[in-house]
């Protein structure tokens, strides 16, 4: 076996690089990547959902220059900088008031394996031994680490390391287009709930805390569910001692047309972790934000040995949280949360005009700045296509030829593009996204 390469590509059969060539990238510019070639390429999800402000913009590469004059990296325990000390004063002011504290790691999977710990953490030294479990949902994707995967909802992830994983309870999920109980998302009353509501009477005496992307399950394949089930959610965590950890990794910074979802349900979580968009993705950073009782719980002597004993090399790194106090500030000067509504209703409506009763389109969805479209065998019944056939792939290397790098998720299409993307450029994307999907179907 010849290797196509000698680097091991994330998230990737490398075998089927025989067949289709990587593509080398040189360069990027606002939406576009260009290859060695000069050929370029709409990045429509956004380089994994992290780009908000397009590539190669001036004022986050000033930020990084900015700060690389000052210090480029400097331990965390017992050490500060100014950058993080902006950028915790920034987090905590558009964030529910109940967060008070912000614990720097490095990634997302990093944040959410942070959030398990604290939780736990804050049981053990409180002297409860018994609350050491995790509830998530179907579908639900919080990272590939060990820790995080044991509780993710995708068995695509999880089935080949399930008998190494701690063993969490998964709970049937929110799926609004294939509603079992028949209802239409106007008229919702999340009333899937029950499954939750259920799990947590059962086990509220072992569970610490309970996982859930907000609004938007993204790896799930785009899945998107009303904000009664989070209100519905954090009630009931509550009343039975259950902590909440909302992973806004992917969903924040406006993603679904607030700064962050769980705004939409006026809630207020235990735990938010976020990463991607907190730099514009220009470096790694995540943080996982919580509150003062948390905060108490390991905040004793040190001969007590309530510490959080827990640490990531690049922690706090000055120049991510250079680029990510840059992203704030954008955010604010810009109006960007406003500029988005009015923006991307264009490509929701290019979509439906363009998607609405085609063959073998079963849904379309919306939620502020993320599109899909989930493509099936038989409208009708809403069966899917088989899985080996991989359909919505052979629809991603047809819109590579077309100008556009459209990653699927199984097979539903999706858009997740920079903000800085120009009406005209929707337009141009979602025709590419509509010619792929009817060569391929």
């Amino acid at each position: 076996m010849k290797p196509v390469t000698n680097i091991w590509h994330p998230c990737t059969q490398m075998k089927d690089h025989e067949t289709y060539p990587i593509i080398k990238i040189e360069r990027g510019e606002g939406i576009y990547l260009y290859d060695d070639k000069n050929n370029k390429y709409i990045d429509a999800v956004s380089s994994w959902w992290v780009n908000i402000f397009g590539h190669n913009n001036p004022r986050l590469k000033d930020a990084i220059k900015n700060q690389l004059d000052k210090i480029e990296h400097v331990i965390f325990a017992g050490i500060t900088h100014d950058p993080a000390l902006k950028l915790t004063e920034q987090l905590l002011s558009v964030t529910p008031e109940n967060l008070t504290k912000v614990f720097y790691a490095d990634i997302g999977s990093a944040a959410v394996e942070s959030a398990m710990k604290l939780s736990y953490g804050y049981r053990k030294n409180n002297g409860v031994t018994s609350k050491k479990r995790y509830l998530y949902l179907d579908s639900g994707y919080h990272g590939e680490t060990l820790g995080a995967l044991s509780v993710c909802g995708e068995e695509l992830y999880t089935e080949l390391y399930g008998d190494i994983m701690i063993e969490n309870i998964r709970v049937q999920g929110p799926d609004c287009y294939r509603c079992p109980y028949g209802k239409t998302r106007n008229e919702c009353s999340a009333q899937c709930f029950e499954h939750m509501e259920r799990t947590i009477e059962k086990h509220a005496n072992e569970i610490t805390a309970v996982i859930i992307e907000p609004l938007l399950q993204c790896a799930g394949g785009m899945k998107m569910y009303p904000p009664l089930y989070l209100q519905k959610l954090c009630e009931a965590a509550k009343a039975y001692d259950i902590h909440t950890i909302f992973d806004e990794i992917a969903s924040g910074f406006g993603r679904t047309g607030t700064m962050f979802a769980l705004e939409q349900a006026g809630v207020q979580p235990d735990f938010i972790c976020v990463s991607k968009g907190l730099t514009s993705g220009y470096l790694p950073m995540s943080a996982v934000l919580t509150t003062d009782e948390i905060y108490s719980a390991f905040y004793d002597d040190y001969t007590t040995l309530k510490a959080f004993l827990h640490s990531h090399s690049f922690t706090g790194n000055p120049l991510a949280c250079a680029v990510a106090n840059e992203t704030m500030k954008m955010f604010k000067e810009l109006n960007i949360i406003e500029e988005n509504r009015k923006k991307f209703p264009v490509m929701h409506e290019y979509i439906n005009k363009k998607f609405k009763g085609q063959p073998h389109v079963g849904e379309i969805r919306h939620l502020g700045c993320v599109s899909a479209v989930e493509l099936v065998k038989d409208v009708k019944t809403k069966e899917s296509f088989d899985w080996k056939d991989r359909t919505g792939f052979q629809i991603f290397r047809k819109s590579i030829t077309k100008g556009a790098y459209l990653r699927n998720l199984g097979d539903v299409i999706y858009f997740m593009p920079p903000y800085v993307i120009t009406e005209d450029e929707m337009i141009k994307l979602v025709d590419i996204a509509h010619e792929s999907i009817f060569e391929v179907l």
